[in-house]
């Protein structure tokens, strides 16, 4: 990947559907999509439901170590119990690239109970299983899927945590592409506090009867906001 270059995207776990509303997102603004799967024949099922959703063909399918090599920028949007063994699948084929934890440390049955790992959260045990040869960062866990799929205006922000500034700014121009206001929240110890408040939003969703819950940042001017 070059300075002026789209990345191409793998997004490991992208059957679901998180990963499913992410990749129609990015497909739809210009990015080379590839979605990953435990099986290559679930994968590019969904690849193929996704090209006909675009009217186009955008994306392809493959299994999550073979995206892995093939993408510039890796999203891991799979469930917490797949989390740890996925990692070490792809450790190798990630080092030296981006990868954007999307995973959340929900516990069946008490999803509305926060309950972060030992590590302190997702984002750092991935970082911990990658190595320093990878910059975590960690995103979109409190972007509820309704919204990806809708075409109307997200009224979410996303907040960005994780290993340097400038992956970091690189997140926050996938953020742009989604279609919603993205923020640099810092360091990557700060992802546990975004990771537990998917748990409050999950309560105040069943509280209301609602799907779709986010969060908005107020009070900071506009040029303050990541371009």
């Amino acid at each position: 990947m070059t300075a002026n270059s789209t990345p191409i995207l793998a997004i490991l776990g992208g059957t679901g559907q998180e990963g499913k509303g992410l990749a129609y997102r990015w497909a739809k603004a210009g990015y080379r999509v590839i979605i990953g799967s435990r099986t290559r024949e679930k994968a590019e099922r969904t690849a193929r439901d996704l090209n006909e959703l675009l009217a186009k063909k955008l994306v392809c399918g493959e299994k999550n170590i073979d995206a892995a090599k093939r993408a510039d920028i890796i999203v891991l949007t799979v469930p917490y119990r797949a989390h740890k063994s996925t990692l070490e699948e792809i450790k190798d084929a990630a080092q030296g690239k981006i990868l954007v934890d999307v995973t959340v440390p929900l516990v069946p049955p008490k999803v509305t109970k926060v309950q972060m790992p030992e590590a302190g959260s997702a984002a750092q045990e991935a970082q911990k299983i990658l190595g320093e040869g990878v910059n975590v960062v960690s995103a979109f866990q409190n972007i509820s899927h309704e919204h990806l799929f809708d075409e109307a205006p997200i009224n979410c922000d996303v907040l960005v945590t994780g290993k340097g500034k400038n992956a970091r700014l690189e997140v926050l121009k996938l953020v742009k592409a989604v279609g919603m206001k993205g923020w640099d929240a810092g360091v990557i110890e700060n992802s546990a506090v975004v990771e537990g408040m998917t748990s409050l939003l999950i309560y105040i969703n069943k509280q209301n009867k609602v799907k779709s819950a986010g969060i908005q940042i107020t009070g900071v001017k506009p040029q303050n906001l990541a371009d």
